[in-house]
């Protein structure tokens, strides 16, 4: 919210000028134009941008971070499509989201937690008003509108009761007894995010958009959207009889997490029907305006690492299904028609780059728009579109400089215009590091890798900088030419980073992401060290001033460095994975990472999942090491962490253990721990970057 931004910043100049007074430490002038730590408090992001029926107006969540209750929060804001009205439509320290035009444009419902729970709220748009018309006992998601106008649908959270085995006294009057204890019977009991699961399942409602009594479409015990992979939200059929849905109704879906189909739900009766009948994933269905065709994405799967999504079109009734991207091998998502119904926009990821295709019905594939994304690190996140009934479209928009901002364009011209500049006040006094891709050669097979390098602000070809090597997660993920709060700050301490797409990442097909398949970690050492190599070919690196971390697969391949060089001066593992056995045994997707990363059980591949866990080259290391992990990890768990710091401590090898409280995998649930994890990095390479003599240039 820029009026609150505005405060937090008078605040801090009052702040500075009391501490010019009383004589404390202050920032010099000439380091005030460096990105600092607080500024995590400043830079704000535009996402899910939904442009009105009539492409006149874009309404989108504001995202930003408040210092003074370390909460994220999220406002509705509103810009017409030239740009020139641009205004809040929700204020506060609240988390305002999904923001749904109604059909004829005259109303917006979103969901709101802005008076305790979360509930659908509508605004009428003529006249402001806005009542809540819901009050649901758990947290509604992916609400849509019926073609009508008349209802709303939303997945929402059904609890059962908890497993029993026999009875138990109750407590006297007033006693007061411990919790009891709870009783587990399913694989999946907790996810990382959303903590320990309460027994229920996910189910489809219809709500009268003027407010009433919710009712219930699906049942069964299956989860029809919400908590899991590859989630699903809703869409009426236009004659609005119906609700589409991806939904993994399997006995055994705990087992066989992507084997989701496509559904249709009768909204008269509840009666469900299967559209799509294979082995593997059908996600996002998105029905043509004349209801004749249903577009999705998915594989026929093969129980690999990485699988391409693709784009399918099927007759109404489920027939005649056909693969529309066969050529592209690339992941398509978010699929929608365009108004005309001849083609199908969508998102997706190339050379690390996310961009907005169109394929028509007869095959023909274009790129309309680049640079699709909004977020706080590199990975391909927040992209999102929405189209209106003239062709116009919005979309979110991402730079090395640009957090996230909204742009526009048409189908008849597709050249973006960005209409908003949400951090150009504060970039304007801020100076960024420069950010510069990079193709060199792996050292192991001659492929050509892609990266990106950041020089410090002010940055001097002729000195000699420290280096960070930072490695994505995923493993079937990539970075690319998108901001990034992490790496900025870390070259505004007067470092150069480096973070590159090793063997293994997305955007360039399933050839080369399949060559970690079963394989993990492995060559992809050989990717990453080509790549520091090629940077200190450059002669602004001093090669003695060496840095390794990254997150998740990133904290994995760190570990897998420094087992196998001692190059590194200091390295920090986030959140790793150090024995793949202990894992696929205690994380939230033991049945996916047993299916696809490996051959099978691990009691019937012990072999090959030591040789690939860290454990097997931790007798290597020595190179002090520092691990961050969060105490609410449920996708690589704190055990995990905690084995890769007692086995340094065993064998002599300095290193910390850092724990953050109530934090989920990412570290990054509260802006000040987002921020400890950012510094607790750079400071263990600042004292190890002290050791070696070498002075910590241009640092603020």
């Amino acid at each position: 919210m820029i009026g609150g931004h505005r405060l937090r910043r008078g605040v801090i100049g009052i702040l500075l000028s009391a501490a010019l007074v009383s004589g404390l430490p202050v920032i010099a002038r000439d380091q005030e134009d460096r990105l600092t730590p607080m500024d995590l408090f400043e830079v704000e992001y535009a996402s899910d941008p939904q442009i009105s029926p009539d492409g006149r107006y874009i309404v989108y969540v504001r995202r930003a971070s408040d210092v003074m209750t370390d909460q994220r929060y999220s406002n509705l804001w509103i810009v017409s499509f030239d740009g020139k009205e641009h205004r809040p439509l929700t204020t506060g320290i609240h988390r305002d989201t999904s923001p749904r035009w109604s059909p004829d444009g005259t109303r917006i419902a979103y969901i709101s937690d802005r008076e305790g729970s979360p509930q659908i709220y509508v605004r009428w748009m003529d006249t402001g008003q806005v009542a809540r018309i819901t009050n649901v006992p758990f947290p509604p998601e992916g609400i849509a509108w019926s073609p009508d106008g008349r209802y709303l649908s939303f997945a929402m959270f059904v609890p059962e009761p908890p497993r029993q085995i026999g009875s138990f006294p109750s407590p006297p009057s007033g006693a007061k007894w411990a919790d009891p204890a709870m009783v587990i019977d399913r694989l999946v009991y907790r996810f990382n995010g959303a903590g320990y699961l309460k027994p229920g399942y996910t189910h489809l409602f219809i709500v009268p958009a003027e407010g009433g009594t919710p009712r219930q479409i699906s049942s069964g015990k299956f989860h029809h959207g919400g908590v899991g992979f590859r989630a699903s939200e809703a869409v009426w059929t236009p004659d609005g009889r119906a609700l589409l849905i991806s939904a993994n109704r399997r006995p055994d879906f705990e087992q066989e997490p992507l084997d989701t189909e496509i559904y249709e739900f009768s909204i008269a009766d509840g009666s469900v029907r299967a559209l799509t009948n294979r082995r593997g994933p059908d996600n996002a269905p998105a029905i043509s305006p004349d209801g004749r065709f249903i577009a999705y994405v998915g594989f026929d799967d093969a129980y690999q690492g990485y699988q391409v999504t693709r784009l399918y079109v099927m007759n109404r009734d489920g027939s005649g299904s056909r693969v529309l991207s066969t050529a592209l091998d690339r992941d398509v998502v978010r699929p929608c028609w365009t108004p005309d119904g001849r083609g199908l926009l969508f998102l997706y990821d190339d050379q690390g780059t996310t961009k907005l295709g169109l394929y028509t019905l007869d095959g023909t594939f274009r790129t309309l728009a680049t640079h699709i994304g909004s977020g706080e690190l590199a990975y391909s996140m927040g992209g999102a579109f929405s189209v209106a009934k003239n062709g116009a479209f919005a979309v979110t928009y991402t730079r090395p400089d640009v957090p996230g901002d909204i742009a526009v364009g048409t189908l008849a011209d597709p050249t973006l215009r960005v209409i908003t500049a949400l951090n150009a006040d504060l970039f304007a006094r801020k100076k960024l590091g420069r950010v510069e891709e990079i193709w060199y050669t792996s050292s192991l097979d001659g492929r050509k890798i892609q990266g990106w390098i950041i020089t410090p602000p002010d940055f001097d070809p002729s000195k000699k900088y420290p280096l960070i090597l930072e490695i994505h997660g995923g493993p079937f993920a990539n970075y690319g030419d998108r901001f990034d709060v992490e790496k900025q700050l870390w070259a505004a301490r007067g470092y150069v980073v480096l973070y590159t797409n090793p063997r293994g990442s997305t955007s360039y097909g399933e050839e080369f992401g399949n060559l970690i398949h079963h394989a993990y970690p492995g060559d992809d050492f050989y990717d990453l060290m080509s790549g520091v190599d090629a940077v200190i070919a450059r002669g602004y690196v001093d090669p003695e001033n060496l840095f390794v971390t990254g997150g998740s697969g990133g904290g994995v391949l760190t570990c897998w460095v420094i087992g196998r060089t001692n190059r590194f001066r200091a390295a920090a593992a986030a959140y790793p994975v150090i024995n793949w056995y202990s894992f696929v045994l205690t994380a939230d997707i033991a049945a996916f990472a047993i299916k696809y990363w490996f051959p099978g059980f691990p009691w019937d591949h012990v072999q090959h999942y030591e040789r690939r866990s860290l454990l097997s080259v931790v007798k290597n290391v020595r190179t002090p090491t520092l691990i961050i992990t969060g105490e609410e990890d449920y996708r690589t768990p704190m055990s995990e962490s905690e084995q890769y710091f007692t086995a340094l401590k065993l064998l002599g090898v300095e290193t910390v253990l850092v724990r953050v409280p109530g934090e989920p995998h990412g570290i990054m649930r509260r802006p000040s721990h987002h921020m400890a994890k950012i510094l607790y990095i750079v400071n263990w390479f600042d004292e190890h970057r002290r050791r070696s003599g070498a002075r910590a240039s241009d640092r603020p």
